[in-house]
């Protein structure tokens, strides 16, 4: 499907997003397309790259999760039809942390991750604050972190039992942010943002 042909007005599925074979970064939320900035800032990469290396070094000493950070298509189908011609969420989250491996394939990850983290930008805000904040909360992903580089701040929600996000803590400067999808891991803002 030539570029020119996708519009933003339109509804797609994750069989039309997977014939768009150019070099522009995109995700789908509910069938509409979400066009993504070409590189994040240098402040966004290395806060991703912090992150990663802190919670993948604790998911090597014997956890069953794996940690994945994007581009890596995480797919939202909003039933148990897993078909591609029925999946209206494709998103690329800066990091996710998935712990059932039958939700993992060759092209990423089918469901809701355990964790994810969305570092904000000017740009995407919105979108992530916003958007991917209901979508987190009705795919049923159980933590969710919004990372504010410029303020160097962290606002965690957990699901609760009810299946909607509750603020669970809103960190910055020398606090430490329990992970609650795990028991033992505990992180240092300083060792993210400094």
């Amino acid at each position: 499907m030539d570029t020119l042909d996708i519009s933003l007005d339109r509804k797609y599925t994750y069989a039309d997003y997977l014939t768009w074979l150019d070099d522009k970064r995109r995700e789908l939320i509910n069938g509409f397309v979400h066009l993504m900035t070409p590189a994040p800032a240098r402040k966004h990469q290395r806060i991703s790259s912090r992150l990663h290396i802190i919670i993948g070094k604790h998911l090597f000493e014997g956890k069953s999760c794996d940690v994945y950070s994007a581009p890596f298509d995480v797919r939202l189908p909003r039933s148990s039809n897993r078909d591609d011609e029925k999946i209206f969420t494709v998103v690329q989250p800066d990091l996710c942390v998935v712990c059932d491996p039958s939700k993992l394939d060759e092209r990423g990850c089918i469901g809701a991750p355990d964790l994810i983290v969305e570092i904000l930008s000017p740009s995407t805000s919105k979108k992530d604050l916003v958007d991917k904040f209901k979508v987190y909360e009705e795919s049923g992903v159980k933590e969710y972190w919004t990372v504010n580089p410029l303020d160097e701040n962290i606002n965690v929600f957990v699901l609760d039992k009810k299946g909607k996000y509750q603020l669970n803590g809103m960190y910055a400067g020398d606090m430490k942010i329990k992970v609650s999808i795990f028991d033992d891991l505990e992180i240092n803002l300083e060792d993210i943002f400094n």
